[in-house]
């Protein structure tokens, strides 16, 4: 058995069983993956694919529990690799984030740039998704950090740590009757068709219990998952707008009414993981404290030896968060 066995088998496993695709990912060719394969598959005396003719069609039972395995081993030779790295070269290496759009376009622009000021020859890779997508890419070792709000249930095995509290704020235009409404009530905003996030982006589903648990149900005429789009709706008239109180851009934004909505919504937190077993290097600890202040690097060492979720928000129960 090889590793460049275990890697084939992961990397077809994660591009839909697509052995040309995986090919052309890992510069090499189509034959040389599919023999690989069956040597591996030879050795161990199971299918770990499912075919139909020369076509790989599913995975099989003994195929998801070897790649299970596989993508611990892949792991923790990459985890062998940064600890090399950071003793050969503690300035150099890469730094991959999977976050939503609210993330990356307010967020966090300021805290990258700050970074690779501090480490130029740390190269950053930025995915953006849905919290499931993000979990996924954390979980499978895609990407180093996952940062989201929503779908906490999801990243059960990434260790999830609270960078910051956050709330809402209702957009219309300077023409609509709620614009000269200075703290609006949730029936005064269900009267309206909304224009907000898609469900399970950006703190939405806090915004569905605050509606639920007064009776209402608000019409929702548009969702995106981009307080942009978002917010170019609105300018069109489509419905009234509630976004993320950090989407809003006093020039930018300055043709449309923001009215604060932190009296009818519960603040989201914002949290930063990894998974569990992840070597963090110098500059990924530089990382997390520059995005969340409090995080220290003992903050997050002390993290990292929790055992469960319960352990982690007792941990953290006596941190006071910052507000975006």
């Amino acid at each position: 058995m090889k590793l460049q066995q275990l890697r084939y088998i992961w990397e077809v496993a994660h591009h839909d069983l697509n052995v040309s695709a995986t090919a052309q990912v890992l510069y090499t060719s189509q034959p040389g993956i599919s023999k690989q394969i069956r040597l591996l598959e030879d050795e161990l005396g199971v299918e770990i694919f499912a075919r139909s003719g020369k076509h790989l069609t599913r995975i099989t039972p003994a195929g998801e529990s070897i790649l299970q395995i596989a993508g611990e081993i892949l792991r923790k030779v990459e985890s062998i690799k940064q600890v090399a790295q950071e003793f050969s070269d503690e300035a150099r290496g890469s730094l991959s984030i999977a976050t939503t759009h609210t993330q990356a376009r307010y967020a966090l622009p300021q805290v990258i740039r700050g970074f690779m000021q501090h480490y130029p020859d740390v190269s950053l890779h930025m995915h953006q998704g849905t919290p499931m997508q993000i979990a996924e890419m954390a979980a499978n070792g895609t990407t180093d950090f996952a940062i989201a709000t929503e779908a906490m249930e999801l990243f059960g095995d990434l260790i999830m740590m609270p960078c910051y509290r956050w709330n809402r704020s209702i957009l219309v235009p300077r023409s609509h009757p709620l614009a000269q409404t200075g703290r609006p009530t949730l029936e005064q905003i269900a009267a309206y068709p909304l224009v907000t996030y898609v469900f399970g982006f950006t703190g939405r589903s806090r915004l569905d219990e605050a509606f639920r648990s007064r009776g209402l149900t608000p019409r929702v005429a548009f969702t995106a998952a981009d307080a942009d789009v978002i917010k170019t709706y609105v300018r069109l008239g489509v419905g009234v707008g509630i976004v993320a109180s950090m989407a809003l851009d006093p020039q930018l934004d300055d043709d449309l009414v923001a009215l604060d909505a932190s009296h009818l919504f519960e603040p989201s937190i914002t949290k930063i993981g990894f998974r569990k077993g992840t070597f963090l290097r110098g500059y990924m600890y530089d990382f997390i404290q520059a995005f969340a202040p409090h995080l220290t690097r003992e903050l997050v060492d002390k993290a990292v030896q929790c055992h469960n979720k319960q352990d982690i928000d007792d941990l953290f129960s006596g941190v006071s968060l910052p507000e975006h």
